[in-house]
C-alpha cells in the first residue's frame, strides 16, 4: 500500500498543524513546507488591530504561499513524500473572515492569478479541537502576538474552517480529534494517527482516537 505522495495539515492555530507536519515529514523523510507566520511583519500589527492591518497581512500570506506552491510544483517530481502544514486554498477562507467587499475584490482578482496550476495534495487531515484546548495550547507556547488573539477571533475562525471542510470533496480528507492526543509528546499517540492516516486511500473518513494517557 503506498503512502499519499503529498499531505497538508490543516486547522485552526494552535491545534498542533505544524508539530504533525514535523513529525510526518521526519517519518517519511522527506520535504516539509511551513507556512512560515513569523515571516508575515503585519501579522502582529492584525492581532491587535484586524481591521486596520487585515489587507496587507493577507496579501502578504497570499504571495508567501504562491510561491511556495510554485516552487513545490517545479521541484522534484520524484520525490516520495511531502508534507505541508497548510493549503492555499484556506488563504481565501481569513481573506472572506477579515477584508471588507473592496479589499475582497481585490484580494480575489490576485489569488485568481497566482493559484493556477497549485499542485492538489493526495490527503488533506484536518485537524479539530474545542476552542478551550485552542487556548490553552497557544497560551503555552506563548509566541509573540498571540496573546492578543481574541476568543471571539478563535471562534470565527473554527467556524471558517468547519464551514469550509463541510462540503470539501477535492482529495480525500481526514478529520481528526485532536483534543485528547499529544502529537508532541506521545509516540504512541502519533504512531495511531500515522496509520490512519496511511489508510485513507479516497473519500471522507473521520477519526477520534483514544489517548494514550487514558
Amino acid at each position: 500500500m503506498s503512502d499519499p505522495r503529498f499531505i497538508v495539515i490543516e486547522g485552526p492555530i494552535g491545534v498542533g498543524k505544524t508539530t504533525l507536519a514535523r513529525r510526518l515529514a521526519e517519518t517519511f523523510g522527506c520535504e516539509l513546507l511551513l507556512e512560515g507566520a513569523e515571516e508575515n511583519p503585519f501579522l502582529e500589527r492584525y492581532y491587535e488591530d484586524p481591521r486596520a492591518a487585515a489587507l496587507p497581512t493577507q496579501m502578504f500570506f497570499l504571495f508567501q504561499r504562491a510561491r511556495q506552491m510554485q516552487e513545490l510544483r517545479q521541484g522534484d517530481l520524484f520525490e516520495p513524500v511531502r508534507v505541508a502544514d497548510f493549503m492555499l486554498e484556506k488563504d481565501r477562507l481569513f481573506a472572506g473572515m477579515t477584508l471588507d467587499q473592496d479589499e475582497l475584490r481585490l484580494y480575489e482578482q490576485a489569488y485568481a492569478l497566482l493559484a493556477m496550476d497549485a499542485p492538489r495534495p493526495d490527503l488533506v487531515v484536518y485537524l479539530q479541537a474545542p476552542l478551550e484546548t485552542l487556548q490553552q495550547r497557544i497560551a503555552r507556547r506563548g509566541r509573540r502576538g498571540e496573546g492578543a488573539i481574541s476568543s471571539d477571533y478563535l471562534r470565527r475562525v473554527m467556524e471558517g474552517y468547519a464551514r469550509f471542510f463541510y462540503d470539501y470533496t477535492a482529495t480525500p480528507l481526514l478529520i481528526v480529534n485532536a483534543a485528547e492526543i499529544d502529537l508532541a509528546g506521545s509516540d504512541e499517540d502519533y504512531i495511531m494517527l500515522l496509520e490512519r492516516i496511511r489508510e485513507v486511500k479516497r473519500g471522507r473518513h473521520y477519526f477520534n482516537p483514544i489517548p494514550s494517557m487514558l
